[in-house]
């Protein structure tokens, strides 16, 4: 669709496939000064496109399951609701974390992943109520616990995308 704004002639679907290019850079991690050296525009464009579209400022959110049975689900749904880190396992999965590295390879991976999420404002576990204290204890956030069971649960859990919707839309009406 063409648009005439006063003596320029503007081509609105090059505008809108130019804004997805660089929203889907963005999300592939690009930086916005490399979004922009690629487009041939400003720095400052892909931040001011950014702050445009944003939905939500505040509070960071990190989803942590395990074992849970339906981990892509969840992973699509964090995607969706703009969770920005998402590490759900299942009971395999778990096993394979743990089993394939060194005790100092693990220990570190687990010092990276408590690193990371410490960056976040709430981060929601769900787990089993021990898991759900250790993480607790360990971060000084606001830890959201979503328990699947008793200590130890060494099946996969299956956890409704229904309920971690809720406790989504309770965290953003706060």
């Amino acid at each position: 669709m063409l648009l005439r704004i006063g003596d320029k002639l503007i081509n609105r679907q090059k505008i809108v496939r130019l804004l997805d290019a660089i929203l889907e850079m963005r999300v592939r991690g690009l930086s916005q000064q490399e979004v922009a050296t690629r487009i041939g525009i400003d720095r400052s464009v892909v931040s001011r496109l950014e702050t445009l579209g944003e939905v939500r400022k505040g509070k960071r959110i990190a989803l942590v399951g395990f074992p849970l049975e339906n981990c892509a689900e969840l992973r699509q749904m964090a995607r969706q609701e703009g969770i920005e880190y998402c590490l759900v396992m299942t009971e395999t999965e778990r096993w394979n974390f743990v089993l394939h590295k060194t005790g100092v390879e693990l220990f570190e991976e687990i010092m990276r992943i408590i690193t990371n999420l410490r960056q976040f404002d709430i981060v929601i576990i769900l787990a089993s109520n021990k898991r759900i204290q250790l993480v607790e204890a360990l971060l000084d956030k606001e830890v959201i616990g979503y328990e699947i069971g008793e200590s130890p649960i060494a099946e996969d859990k299956y956890v409704s995308l229904d309920s971690v919707r809720s406790i989504l839309a309770h965290l953003r009406d706060d």
